[in-house]
């Protein structure tokens, strides 16, 4: 089993083509609907389940 400390230090990242974006947590037990606006980030935190939001291209994609 993974330790839950490597989920914090490792949120799963989503790469995204548009700026504003919606999470809900995804699967059957995830958290209410909210949206994000990056704004002139090139990422953002869902403040409910830690996933990161990142802009296609931009300086925080890695890929």
């Amino acid at each position: 089993m993974t330790d839950p400390a490597w989920y914090v230090e490792n949120p799963e990242k989503v790469i995204v083509t548009t700026r504003k974006v919606a999470c809900d947590g995804g699967g059957t037990l995830g958290h209410p609907k909210v949206w994000y606006d990056m704004a002139e980030d090139d990422q953002v935190e869902c403040k409910y389940c830690d996933r990161v939001f990142v802009l296609k291209g931009g300086a925080a994609d890695s890929r």
